[in-house]
């Protein structure tokens, strides 16, 4: 083989080993285009708590024979986290980044609603982790709660 076959191979074999290693790309570029409706972030969060509370609630029954239904239960828990990151990727690359906007401390009442949707984004994504840590169907009902109040905060109280 000749040295220049063989750097050509070298090109080759780097460029296909960094496709396959490739990062998953998400739709959303951080490009304030104005496409995306915030609504429908707030129906895919919905749906993510749905789905969260219905793989620990498997997790709980198979649990009752774990031996047999390892490989389901597995899936379950696969499932569950997979839902819960994207829940969090839902409250930080749209709702933090995005569509929270800073506010300055001389303007008290913009100060305040800034604060509140930062600490409600926070506590979803603390229960969000916890769903992921275990099964308790009490975070899935805080995830519940902190949604509708960070739907009325963002869109005010006369939204429903």
């Amino acid at each position: 083989m000749t040295r220049q076959s063989k750097s050509l191979l070298v090109v080759v074999a780097v460029l296909l080993l960094s496709t396959v290693g490739a990062v998953k790309i998400f739709s959303h570029c951080q490009i304030p285009c104005g496409i995306y409706d915030d609504e429908m972030r707030f129906t895919m969060i919905a749906e993510h708590i749905a789905t969260i509370e219905k793989s620990m609630q498997q997790i709980t029954a198979l649990s009752n024979d774990a031996a047999a239904n390892t490989n389901q239960i597995v899936r379950w828990v696969n499932n569950k986290e997979q839902h819960a990151d994207e829940l969090t990727d839902i409250v930080t690359y749209y709702f933090l980044t995005q569509r929270v906007k800073p506010a300055e401390e001389s303007d008290a009442q913009a100060y305040k609603d800034y604060t509140k949707q930062l600490t409600l984004l926070h506590k979803m994504m603390v229960h969000a982790m916890k769903a992921k840590q275990t099964v308790d169907l009490s975070n899935v009902e805080q995830l519940r709660t902190l949604l509708h109040e960070y739907h009325d905060v963002y869109f005010g109280p006369e939204k429903k």
